[in-house]
């Protein structure tokens, strides 16, 4: 597979960085190419290809500030179409607030309205309940799969 695997990091904390370190770890085990993106700057994104977005939920129901810019792109009236892209996301955030995992869940939905196709079902990770490496590496083994299928450059 030459196709480079766009790994965009929306994190407040770091523990989000940290479990996309670990996808990335295991992808590039599997000779699957990779570049991360710890503040993704939208125009600066390829349209095309494969994104894995890693996003943690902030305040009420908010992206991480790192992907502030990713969001206003996005959320925008004339975000642009992304047809050529393809996507899978990770939402992290505490199933003790109402907003439990909502920026990934805007992010998919959204990307999705984007004519994105999604490329493996979201993954909500519970910072509070679930043991979140063991939970992404059972998603990534999974989507690898997938991946592997995905159309060559």
């Amino acid at each position: 597979m030459t196709n480079t695997i766009h790994i965009l990091v929306g994190t407040t904390s770091g523990n989000t960085e940290a479990l996309a370190d670990h996808v990335q770890e295991i992808l590039e085990s599997h000779d699957l190419s990779t570049q991360m993106h710890y503040e993704p700057t939208f125009d600066d994104l390829p349209k095309s290809g494969i994104w894995l977005i890693f996003l943690a939920t902030h305040g009420a129901g908010d992206y991480a500030d790192s992907m502030l810019d990713f969001y206003d792109v996005i959320a925008s009236t004339n975000a642009p179409l992304l047809p050529d892209l393809s996507y899978a996301v990770c939402a992290i955030g505490e199933s003790c607030y109402d907003t439990f995992c909502e920026a990934g869940r805007h992010c998919d939905k959204k990307l999705s309205v984007l004519n994105a196709t999604r490329l493996f079902e979201r993954l909500e990770i519970d910072m509070m309940e679930d043991d979140p490496e063991d939970k992404v590496s059972k998603w990534v083994t999974e989507l690898i799969d997938k991946l592997r299928s995905y159309p060559q450059d």
